[in-house]
């Protein structure tokens, strides 16, 4: 989503609870924005509750043609 404005009201009807995630890349102030909003949709009558990051322990490794070659370095 680009902006707060992109949630549809209809998409929150009957839900009780509503989750957010957010990649590293989301700019911290869409997701504030988001969060505003979905209260605002609410009524004013929402709770938030953050959620601790879980380390999954997954790790990506650039492409082989993008890393520098150790025995470059050892000269």
């Amino acid at each position: 989503m680009q902006s707060a404005a992109d949630i549809d009201p209809a998409w929150l009807s009957g839900a009780a609870c509503v989750g957010v995630t957010a990649g590293a890349s989301a700019p911290e102030v869409l997701v504030t924005e988001v969060v505003e909003r979905l209260r605002a949709l609410a009524g004013g009558d929402a709770r938030v509750e953050p959620m601790r990051a879980i380390d999954e322990g997954v790790v990506f490794q650039l492409p082989s043609e993008l890393r520098e070659e150790p025995e470059r370095h050892a000269r």
